[in-house]
């Protein structure tokens, strides 16, 4: 196929959703549940083979996805909440964040749907860039259809507190679309970040849903039942948005990406495909995710790369596409060749990549647990108080034989990588000041 030349500044719609793993769509095989329209999505565009979050939980790899930097290096190596004895994230207030760098380039951006970059100022979306902002604040909502979080109502339009009626997959659907519907002839390029709560927890999908789920595939453990019929209402919702993208013109001129925040979560029946781990872990199962982008006329519809990609390689991405400046410094590498076919498929698969997740709990008890990956050699410490595991995921990527003692050269060389990571990210705190004060 032949593919044209980049328009001049294409609009950009990112897809994020939360907790879905490697294994549950069924363009990835799943044999229990239909994602038509995220299939449509991937089949029209460009599959990543190899994609990684920035981190096994939700806050950290939102910082890499906007900033285009490791997340602890801005402040996030951890999960940003309500209660500070429980947080371990404060995204750095002088980090630039992609909404800003796009506006040189006369982009409006938008997000609607999840933050979970910080629950009051300065880090609010309008304050770190964004021009709009309808969604929620916070990170889980412990009612899909109350949409509170500890009693509190995080729903925002701006910086006004609201609180609408209806299951969130839904509103946020309506919000992205009614977003769209705004931007219709306006000649200047938009930035849409859609940031689903779904399919994370609670694991509440509609009840028209669940019946339908159920009178399909009898004998289907309830449990996974719920989550299929979540994960089915996301993507009705998604289909509805790529309808009205189409239907305003813009689809011809948009580029649109889709990815997971982190792994699915495996206790309540997600599907992480072949990989070891799940959601919280720094093993494949808990960092692999589905990827793709799709654009009609420059990304070869049908195609796929082996390029190992993470979520902070889009700023660079997006930003050579909007004809911005690279960010100086930054941690991202822009998946532009890869996209447009000219690296055949490959590629990038040398860098030096690193995983952090720092965490609270007994597990945890406020520490951090690191991976790196170089090439095919990859070093795990899934908890903070065990030893580093070694593996190499070309003859091993289900990550059953640990190589550490065998290879200890290559395991000391990424060992000494993270610790020169982690002197870098330590210079900037991830507490705001004042909270977590010993004794706590």
């Amino acid at each position: 196929m032949s593919l044209a030349a980049p328009a001049e500044r294409p609009n950009v719609l990112v897809i994020l959703v939360d907790d879905l793993g490697f294994g549950d769509l069924s363009s990835s095989g799943a044999p229990d549940l239909k994602t038509p329209n995220i299939d449509a999505l991937v089949a029209s565009g460009l599959r990543f083979e190899n994609a990684y979050a920035n981190c096994p939980v939700c806050s950290p790899t939102r910082a890499a996805l906007l900033s285009g930097r490791y997340p602890d290096v801005v402040g996030v190596p951890g999960v940003i909440r309500t209660h500070p004895e429980q947080n371990f994230g404060y995204l750095d207030p002088g980090a630039p964040l992609l909404p800003d760098r796009l506006k040189a380039a006369g982009y409006h951006s938008a997000i609607v749907g999840k933050w979970h970059l910080g629950l009051e100022s300065p880090n609010t979306p309008t304050e770190r860039g964004f021009d709009e902002f309808k969604g929620f604040l916070g990170d889980m909502m412990d009612d899909y259809f109350t949409h509170r979080r500890h009693g509190i109502n995080y729903m925002r339009l701006g910086d006004e507190e609201i609180d609408p009626e209806g299951h969130a997959t839904d509103l946020f659907s309506e919000w992205a679309i009614d977003y769209l519907d705004s931007r219709k002839g306006d000649d200047r390029p938009f930035f849409l970040y859609l940031a689903y709560n779904a399919p994370h927890t609670p694991i509440q999908p509609p009840e028209a849903w669940l019946d339908r789920v159920r009178r399909r595939e009898p004998g289907i453990d309830e449990a996974r039942a719920k989550l299929v019929a979540l994960i089915e209402h996301l993507d009705d919702g998604i289909g509805r948005v790529l309808q009205a993208l189409e239907a305003n013109g813009q689809r011809e001129n948009t580029l649109v990406i889709f990815a997971s925040d982190n792994g699915g979560q495996l206790s309540v029946g997600a599907r992480v495909g072949p990989y070891r781990g799940g959601k919280g872990d720094l093993y494949e199962g808990g960092i692999r995710v589905p990827m793709a982008a799709s654009w009609p006329g420059r990304i070869a519809p049908g195609s796929s790369s082996d390029r190992v990609v993470l979520s902070m390689d889009l700023v660079p991405t997006i930003c050579e596409l909007a004809g911005v400046p690279i960010p100086d410094p930054i941690d991202g590498g822009s998946l532009v060749p890869t996209l447009l076919g000219r690296d055949g498929g490959g590629g990038g698969d040398d860098r030096l990549l690193f995983w952090v997740r720092r965490e609270g709990g007994p597990r945890y008890l406020g520490q951090e647990s690191y991976a790196a990956r170089r090439g095919p050699w990859k070093l795990v410490q899934n908890e903070p108080f065990e030893p580093f595991q070694l593996y190499n995921l070309d003859e091993d990527p289900r990550e059953r034989h640990d190589l550490a003692a065998e290879r200890r050269e290559m395991a000391s060389e990424l060992a000494r990588a993270i610790m020169r990571h982690a002197q870098q990210a330590g210079r900037v705190p991830w507490q705001p000041p004042g909270e977590g004060k010993p004794g706590e």
